[in-house]
Parts: C-alpha cells; sequence; structure tokens
C-alpha cells in the first residue's frame, strides 16, 4: 500500500477507493508523529509520474523517456572524466538495458589505468 524510499513515499491501491482508504491511513500515520509534509511535493491521485528519475505508473517502472533523450544527445567522450560522467549517467538505467555490462565494457576498459 505504501512505497518508502528515503525522504519520499508513494501510496497506491487497486481501486480510487483502495488508493483513497490508503492515503488516509498514511496521513492519519503522519500526523500521529508529527511528520511534517511539504504540500509543495504532494502529487495526489495521479496515475503516473517520475520518481526519483523513474516513470512509475500502473505498467510498472519505467524510464523516463525524456531522460533517455538527453543521453542521446550528449556528445561522445573525448577525457577519462567523460567516460566517468557518461558511465555514470547509463549506470543508473543498467537495470533496463539487456546486457549492460557487456556493452558498457569497452567504455569500462578505457579506464584501465594501463590503457
Amino acid at each position: 500500500m505504501v512505497e518508502v524510499f528515503m525522504d519520499n513515499f508513494s501510496v497506491y491501491g487497486s481501486s480510487f477507493s483502495y488508493c483513497l482508504s490508503n492515503l488516509c491511513k498514511v496521513l492519519a500515520r503522519c500526523k500521529e508523529t508529527n511528520l511534517v509534509l511539504n504540500w509543495e511535493k504532494c502529487h495526489f491521485m495521479v496515475r503516473e509520474g517520475i520518481v526519483l528519475r523513474h516513470k512509475i505508473s500502473e505498467k510498472g517502472i519505467e524510464v523516463d523517456q525524456a531522460k533517455v533523450e538527453v543521453m542521446m544527445q550528449i556528445q561522445p567522450p573525448k577525457t577519462v572524466k567523460d567516460i566517468i560522467s557518461f558511465l555514470g549517467h547509463a549506470w543508473f538505467y543498467r537495470k533496463f538495458i539487456k546486457d549492460f555490462s557487456k556493452l558498457a565494457r569497452p567504455l569500462t576498459t578505457l579506464l584501465c589505468k594501463e590503457i
């Protein structure tokens, strides 16, 4: 009914009434424990949204397509720092990329001292 990650949480349910019931329970618990919420960052009754750079919907967790488009426009890395930066961005989405380690291997070998 609720997923928590650090200072973010998502309340969900299989139907509108179940979701509303879960939300009421979570908000009541927040009140009991004097937890203060930033209402500007709260979104209620949305079918999908971006949470921690991932698109969350009834389909499950997906890649935010806007982030993929940004990655596609990055210039090829020319320095070690560029390679590290690119691999850091790509690593974030590794679970969505089949055989990521095999695909990233040529770039990671460039980070070896003797290369």
